[in-house]
């Protein structure tokens, strides 16, 4: 028996299909830079005549440039990572709310913003990492990554980074404003270095000795069983892993995500794309091209991501946690963390 997901992913196939006579065009901006993306281009290209054109730049660089360009821009999709930057362009005025009986069907509610604005299309797991010759009593929640016993041992990226400021929002969300506010603190003091380089160098620093505890996304560890990532991939058998709070809220989640632009002038074409995105053909690129996870539940997984083992994921409303990135950025800065 198909699952149900599977029928509402063939019926959206087949409905985009139908309709690839005469449909134009498509303007979308995107934050997004991995290669295997282009066969979610092509293929909804190729299902729809649709012609995709890309701007692609960092996201903060689309939404400046989308908020210049005002009611004049061209821009009908901007596709970007993590939920503080989606939470950024719908407090800059650049989406427009829209309605989708397929994306309220497949779009688990809380990978949604409350208004519509933007939705949640594919997962990565904000995970602990460390060294399992080195540390016999890892952290396994968040919170122990303060703990006072693992001074010194930490790795973890800056506080500009847009990861870090949603996981520490979640907190926020999850503990309030001065259990974070403890936890920013604690972490700080636990440190093995100043913030520095992306998550795959906090790896590294794991893998060096330079740290035995390292914070990072999951599919940056997974891209390290699919193919060899230099400084990671050779030495896997040192790296042990928890998805954290597995007893409480459960593992962090980051987002890649869309929304559909405020003056989009192709605003049916814009819908049709992001629904194409929850479909699970577009949903399975994610996992295989990219090693991550699926938004939309019951899709498989790539074997880079399932050997990662199951978890318990927070699914708390990520559009409730947007709202408290000012304040971790506000505990960021008072903490001084770099």
């Amino acid at each position: 028996m198909l699952k149900t997901s599977t029928i509402l992913a063939s019926a959206l196939v087949g409905a985009l299909a139908t309709s690839a006579a005469a449909e134009g065009e498509l303007n979308l901006y995107s934050s997004r830079h991995y290669d295997t993306d282009e066969r979610l281009y092509s293929d909804f290209e190729e299902a729809t005549g649709i012609t995709i054109n890309r701007i692609e730049g960092k996201a903060d660089e689309l939404i400046a440039r989308m908020q210049a360009e005002g009611a004049n821009s061209p821009a009908d999709v901007l596709l970007t990572v993590d939920t503080s930057r989606l939470a950024r362009a719908k407090n800059a005025g650049i989406l427009q709310s829209i309605e989708s009986d397929t994306l309220e069907a497949r779009v688990p509610a809380y990978l949604q913003d409350s208004d519509n604005q933007w939705f949640g299309l594919s997962q990565r797991a904000r995970i602990i990492f460390y060294d399992k010759n080195d540390l016999k009593n890892p952290p396994r929640t968040y919170l122990d990554l303060a703990d006072p016993a693992y001074a010194g041992k930490v790795c973890i990226r800056s506080s500009s980074n847009t990861y870090n400021q949603t996981l520490l929002a979640s907190i926020v969300t999850h503990h309030g404003e001065e259990k974070a506010a403890e936890w920013a603190d604690g972490v700080v003091a636990n440190m093995a270095r100043a913030p520095q380089g992306g998550d795959t160098d906090q790896l590294r620093g794991l893998v060096s000795g330079e740290c035995e505890i390292a914070v990072g996304n999951s599919y940056y560890f997974a891209r390290s069983i699919r193919k060899h990532v230099k400084g990671v991939s050779d030495s896997r058998d040192m790296i042990g892993w928890i998805f954290p709070a597995q007893d409480a809220e459960g593992a962090h989640m980051n987002l890649s995500g869309a929304g559909v632009a405020a003056h989009a002038p192709n605003r049916e074409n814009a819908i049709k794309f992001l629904e194409y995105l929850a479909s699970d053909q577009a949903q399975e690129y994610f996992s295989a091209g990219n090693d991550e996870y699926p938004g939309v539940p019951g899709v498989g997984l790539a074997p880079s991501i399932a050997a990662l083992g199951h978890f318990k994921p927070d699914d708390v409303s990520l559009a409730e946690v947007a709202k408290n990135i000012p304040t971790a950025q506000k505990i960021f800065n008072e903490a001084g963390w770099e």
